[in-house]
């Protein structure tokens, strides 16, 4: 796969959507999902310019970013266990897909042991799919007041991923209905929630015209899947 020449469409794709949504194409951070692709692919994207680069796994993070270069922030995206906090809080500076104040509770934990503040994310499964993870929204806004006391963690926005759908459009209703639960989070906090990580491959371009300020490609800018890395 040519990096280059797919993230120069990418760009380019992205800086459309933003011109139709009245935006600027600088309000929306592109992220390199690296799933199962290898540290090479990784410094390509970074030698082009990308510097955000998203895993779906601790134990793959754990294996790939020592091999990568040393100047670049990564998220975690995936569904994350407890008993990995430990590890993603010193892997990762954004954890995406905190669905559940246990979860979260043990985030800030392992974070105060750090002696850091972790930023994170509160994933939303918006139409309430059971293969996904994540907060329906009515318990979201009912745990938001207590996530938001945790002494070590910074809640920044929300995430979703939405159902699959071989038509972006129709996906639409999901990443509005995401935009206005954050205005509802942000009244009940009194605080802005400024990240909307929402749209991937084959959809980024409505989640931006429905206000997404963080996108999450993998497959169009590194094609298929390799083999996911593991340590020895």
């Amino acid at each position: 796969m040519d990096i280059s020449k797919n993230l120069s469409l990418i760009r380019h794709r992205l800086a459309q959507a933003c011109d139709r949504a009245g935006r600027r194409p600088d309000s929306v951070t592109l992220m390199a999902v690296t799933k199962g692709q290898p540290p090479e692919a990784v410094d390509e994207a970074a030698r082009l310019g990308v510097n955000l680069f998203g895993e779906n796994k601790v134990q793959e993070a754990k294996a790939k970013t020592p091999l990568c270069s040393g100047q670049l922030r990564w998220h975690m995206i995936g569904h994350l266990q407890s008993n990995k906090c430990r590890d993603a809080v010193g892997l990762f500076s954004m954890i995406q897909s905190v669905d559940s104040l246990a979860l979260a509770e043990e985030l800030s934990k392992r974070a105060g042991q750090a002696g850091k503040h972790l930023q994170v994310l509160l994933e939303v499964n918006a139409v309430g799919e059971s293969s996904k993870f994540g907060y329906a929204p009515d318990q979201l806004l009912a745990d938001l007041p207590r996530i938001n006391a945790l002494p070590s963690l910074e809640i920044q926005g929300l995430m979703t991923v939405p159902p699959w759908s071989p038509m972006a459009e129709t996906l639409r209703p999901v990443f509005r209905q995401l935009r206005e639960l954050k205005h509802r989070g942000e009244d009940i906090l009194g605080a802005p929630l400024p990240c909307l990580s929402m749209g991937m491959s084959g959809d980024f371009e409505v989640a931006i015209e429905e206000g997404s300020t963080l996108i999450r490609i993998g497959t169009a800018l590194f094609g298929p899947r390799a083999k996911p890395l593991r340590p020895d």
